[in-house]
């Protein structure tokens, strides 16, 4: 195995989005390029199970649901993120967020907004060796990031709707490279998405209440080239959300937010294509076909179905608290965890603090991790705060 080969495979291996674990021999998940594409990048998320397609609009609306923006609560916002990866191992590996949001005209129906996802892998200090002498052969630096713009639309009182491209670059040889069969991989995606919540209603013992959906279909778009080989382009990590919320109001200030969200992975799997004439074992490919072709395989994959609940409470809109649970079934990575957070707000500024609780038998990347993100509100409250 030549060096490219090895650094491709132990860049992929430490720093996908499973990190590292104790027992693999259950574990089957389906793999594709740009993995930190699929890593929830803000704090309010994280400490809701990583989910954000139906929860109610904020800075980071960006990533989930675009088409949350138009309901927005402010004209304009700003927020950045970080949070630490793979941090019971390293601790110069990380992932940095940050989007914007503005609307357009005076009507108060459309936004445009962007953000930048940067996923630093650290250093790799490559070695080999030579007579039976270690030999450096460099430092690599991979790392990951995509940009995107996104238009959204209020199509009704209660209904809006966005569209995302989005550039994705993915160099895991960090610029190191000794026989060129490594290189970056550029691509590009589109996401569709859609964001409902209804005018408040009488609810439960005469308090108000809202209902919100959502829906996105997100990262659909041509395959990562790592080396130039048709055989050996990985897919974009395409994924469709589900989600649905309600809203209590207990009173002018007290809100309790209930929210669930279903994902899939709409990517093939492993595939059995038949017995190895060798060691008479089973073997599996993925196939090699279009974007839109992997979606249709993707519905093969067994128990792909990824499922998060989050309850979120608010006073004032100036402190909240909440928590959630990820649950992924053991075959697709066996990811199961817990999840808390608190948001604190002061005028203008915002920030967002959540941990994750690991509660499966397999590590993960973010066992016991901290995220933190900013926000800014920069623009003038708009009429969504009377909605």
């Amino acid at each position: 195995m030549n060096l490219t080969t090895k650094l491709l495979l132990g860049i992929g291996l430490s720093a996908g989005f499973l990190g590292y674990s104790q027992d693999l021999s259950k574990v089957n998940p389906v793999l594709t390029g740009a993995p930190f594409l699929r890593i929830a990048p803000d704090a309010r998320a994280g400490g809701m199970g990583d989910q954000g397609v139906a929860t109610s609009p904020d800075a980071f609306s960006q990533f989930w649901n675009a088409a949350k923006y138009p309901f927005s609560r402010t004209s304009s916002s700003f927020g950045i993120n970080y949070t630490p990866y793979m941090g019971k191992l390293t601790n110069d590996v990380f992932l940095l967020y940050a989007a914007f949001h503005k609307f357009l005209g005076q009507e108060e129906r459309s936004t445009i907004s962007a953000s930048i996802y940067y996923f630093n892998m650290g250093e790799v200090n490559l070695t080999s060796f030579v007579d039976n002498q270690v030999q450096s052969n460099g430092v690599s630096k991979p790392n990951e990031f995509s940009i995107d713009v996104a238009y959204g639309l209020k199509l009704s009182d209660s209904f809006s709707a966005a569209v995302t491209g989005r550039f994705i670059r993915s160099d895991l040889a960090g610029g190191f490279n000794t026989d060129t069969t490594l290189k970056p991989a550029n691509s590009f995606a589109v996401d569709v998405s859609a964001y409902y919540t209804s005018p408040k209603f009488s609810s439960f013992g005469n308090m108000d209440g809202k209902l919100n959906g959502g829906f996105a279909l997100q990262n659909l778009g041509p395959k990562l080239d790592y080396t130039g080989n048709e055989e050996s382009r990985s897919y974009l990590p395409t994924m469709a959300r589900l989600g649905l919320g309600y809203d209590m109001y207990l009173d002018d200030l007290n809100k309790i937010g209930l929210s669930v969200e279903g994902s899939k992975i709409l990517v093939p799997g492993a595939e059995y294509i038949g017995i190895d004439p060798n060691t008479r074992q089973p073997m599996y490919a993925v196939p090699n076909v279009g974007p839109i072709a992997g979606i249709g395989k993707s519905f093969k994959n067994k128990n792909s179905i990824m499922m998060s609940g989050a309850l979120e409470y608010s006073y004032d809109n100036a402190f909240a608290v909440r928590t959630g649970y990820f649950h992924e079934s053991e075959e697709q990575g066996a990811r199961q965890y817990a999840t808390a957070g608190i948001g604190l707000k002061y005028r203008s500024f915002g920030l967002d603090v959540s941990y994750l609780i690991n509660m499966s038998k397999i590590n993960t990347a973010l066992d016991n991790t901290l995220r933190f993100g900013l926000t800014w509100n920069i623009g003038e409250e708009t009429s969504n705060v009377d909605y």
